[in-house]
């Protein structure tokens, strides 16, 4: 099978997008941005093709006489959760072997043997622990590897030092030389052995009313499937890095253009809030850009600006939002300056100020500054279309939302769930498009 790959290197997270001859997405894969982009953008791309099989996976089950949709969604939830499952379980012990060869360091002679004693207690108890967080319904507050396995690792280590004679500094010294060696080397062997065991678990748990070996031909059958990587287009903050020649690579405003204008064809408007950079997008009826404007000075307003105040308040990111929606005013905050803005924020806390009315102020500003970037642009017209992982923060969402109706009027605002692959989709189409342009 032809696949068309765009992948947009930010420069929080990394995205992919996998898209068929037919322009239909297949799958989407996310992970971390690295100082290493090249095993970021591969990692990405990995997660898109599983995201894919899964997608084929549907369609071969759907056609399994006697299975309704509701066992079919079944089958594959706990189809996603046993792989899942299997791949952390190899990253763990991947882990888990080069924390083992990191303890004969020079730092620690004589220690090996007993910081490797240490080491398998350790990860003995987080392959206990994390086990868990794959068990039906549980909901796991990330899936990349170094958020599920570090702060286990901390507090599981910590322990075991203050029992087993082993400095605790010691442990997390080579947690951390390990960790991004083992982040560099993400599991891609025998896939569809990974598959094929999961699927054995699930149907030994399953009650069906079909024969389990049809089922298990049906999957059998799409993992046959070659995926065949047909044309990668590759944009984003860290593009120029991305190993693609020139001719793969596309500017992000092109390809968030394009991207909205996929998502949602009336789209004359495009706003991206993203990790490094706001983007105000006019487009036009083909999606292509007519204009566009962006933040001009540094990151403040955009992603890694509300992550510098999440550890400036020692909260985590995703909880900004919900905090600012209890507010009962909105602190009015002055400074554009990330650092001048932690400031700031120090001192409305000392003058007695609600931690939820000073959330509030700082995601109305944020959006003023997008607003004012929109401005530039042309204004919001037609169609508007929010996008970037600021499209999920619920405060920016209404205070936007506030804004455009005060400046603009009744407009009709698109915020798709899956916003944050939009530069992806774009440079996935360009991708296809140049193939249809060569034959």
């Amino acid at each position: 099978m032809k696949c068309y790959i765009g992948i947009d290197l930010g420069s929080t997270t990394t995205k992919a997008v996998v898209m068929d001859a037919g322009g239909e997405v297949l799958g989407r894969g996310i992970t971390n941005s690295r100082s290493n982009y090249d095993t970021a953008s591969r990692v990405a791309k990995l997660e898109a093709f599983i995201s894919t099989r899964f997608t084929l996976f549907h369609r071969a089950l759907e056609k399994v006489s006697g299975l309704q949709e509701a066992q079919v969604d079944r089958l594959l939830e706990n189809l996603e959760r046993h792989f899942r499952l299997e791949l952390f379980l190899e990253q763990l012990n991947d882990l888990h072997q080069t924390c083992a060869v990191n303890a004969d360091d020079l730092r620690y002679p004589g220690q090996k043997d007993r910081i490797c004693a240490v080491l398998d207690v350790v990860f003995q108890k987080l392959a206990e622990k994390l086990q868990k967080l794959f068990g039906p319904g549980v909901r796991r507050k990330s899936d990349f590897f170094r958020d599920l396995a570090g702060s286990e690792y901390m507090a599981v280590a910590e322990e075991a030092s203050k029992t087993m004679g082993v400095f605790f500094e010691t442990l997390i010294n080579i947690y951390d030389k390990s960790i991004i060696d083992v982040e560099n080397r993400p599991p891609n062997a025998d896939m569809a052995g990974k598959f094929l065991r999961a699927l054995d678990r699930v149907l030994r748990e399953e009650d069906l009313t079909v024969d389990p070996e049809t089922i298990k031909q049906a999957i059998k059958d799409v993992l046959d499937v070659e995926l065949e990587e047909s044309y990668v287009v590759g944009t984003g903050y860290g593009r120029v890095r991305l190993p693609f020649s020139k001719d793969h690579i596309r500017s992000e405003i092109l390809c968030h253009g394009l991207g909205a204008h996929l998502m949602y064809p009336n789209t004359r408007t495009v706003l991206d809030i993203g990790g490094q950079d706001t983007k105000g997008i006019q487009v036009d009826s083909k999606g292509i850009v007519v204009n566009f404007q962006m933040n001009d000075r540094c990151a403040a307003g955009c992603g890694r600006y509300l992550g510098y105040i999440a550890d400036e308040m020692n909260l985590g990111l995703h909880e900004l939002g919900p905090m600012a929606m209890k507010a009962t005013k909105a602190v009015r905050i002055n400074s554009t300056c990330t650092v001048f803005a932690g400031a700031e924020l120090r001192d409305r806390l000392a003058l007695g100020e609600k931690r939820e009315n000073i959330m509030a102020g700082l995601h109305r500003s944020i959006i003023l500054r997008a607003m004012s970037i929109i401005s530039r642009s042309g204004g919001v017209t037609n169609e508007f279309t929010f996008t970037g992982g600021v499209a999920k923060n619920e405060a920016a969402v209404t205070e936007l939302k506030k804004l455009v109706r005060e400046n603009y009027g009744d407009v009709k605002i698109n915020i798709d769930p899956d916003s944050i692959y939009t530069g992806a989709l774009g440079g996935a189409e360009f991708a296809r498009r140049a193939v249809e342009q060569e034959a």
